[in-house]
């Protein structure tokens, strides 16, 4: 497969642009990291979905913001795409020893383990250090957990967890009855975390779990708006009882 010129002529779109583009030439690392935020959803949503084709147009545009900020980095004089892609090629192969040396690992959780201790010499205080601060808190609850994993700190089983989520839930209960709102929020709060842990000893992605949870509803919910203007009527103008009737005639046709 042809790779570099593909490339090649990408940086040169890139050069034109930030040449003779208003927009282009009028942008920031700023400016842009709003945009970039968007376009990686834009990927996430064409995951969840398993669109190919999306998957595919979105990749590219984020290959695009990655040649665009290395365009504003060169200009500042800060680095360029060249130490962009051999800063990676370097980490890939300082973090897989068991690839590029004499290492020997068992298996994929021997890997990650192995990859942890090694940012730890780089200068990293914490193993948790490298989660993003601004990750949705759904994402980072499975980052932190992923992270504490490596150094031993997990349970040995999912029904151990299980009961850990029971014991939660119960705390919460108690908080719902005699507690502040404060300290709902933060029983809640551990019900949730306790929740994705869970999801990953059943080696489910929370995340992409209530993001097809959502779109379910949605589907739904849509389904139900439509059937209720087929009979000349808003939901609005039904009894909850009438809604839960559409909302069991639209699941019962997705199960045909």
């Amino acid at each position: 497969m042809e790779k570099k010129p593909t490339f090649d002529r990408l940086l040169q779109i890139m050069d034109d642009l930030r040449e003779k583009c208003p927009w282009d030439r009028k942008q920031t690392i700023q400016t842009l990291r709003q945009l970039t935020i968007e376009e990686t959803y834009e990927l996430a949503d064409a995951i969840t979905d398993e669109d190919w084709k999306s998957i595919k147009e979105e990749l590219g545009d984020i290959l695009l913001h990655i040649v665009f900020y290395a365009k504003i980095g060169a200009e500042q004089q800060k680095f360029d795409i060249n130490d962009v892609i051999n800063g990676v090629c370097e980490k890939l192969i300082h973090r897989h020893p068991h690839i590029y040396g004499d290492v020997t690992v068992a298996d994929e959780e021997e890997v990650k383990q192995n990859w942890e201790k090694l940012k730890l010499k780089e200068g990293k205080k914490s193993v948790l250090s490298g989660v993003p601060v601004s990750l949705p808190a759904l994402v980072k609850a499975m980052r932190l957990q992923e992270k504490a994993k490596q150094t031993g700190f997990e349970w040995e089983t999912a029904d151990q967890v299980w009961e850990k989520v029971k014991e939660e839930v119960h705390e919460l209960e108690e908080a719902v009855q005699t507690k502040s709102q404060e300290e709902k929020e933060a029983e809640f709060g551990d019900v949730m975390f306790s929740l994705v842990n869970y999801s990953r000893f059943l080696q489910i992605d929370a995340e992409n779990a209530l993001e097809r949870t959502n779109k379910k509803f949605q589907r739904r919910f849509q389904e139900m708006e439509a059937m209720a203007l087929q009979q000349g009527r808003t939901l609005n103008d039904m009894t909850l009882t009438e809604m839960d009737t559409l909302w069991n005639q639209v699941k019962a046709a997705e199960q045909v």
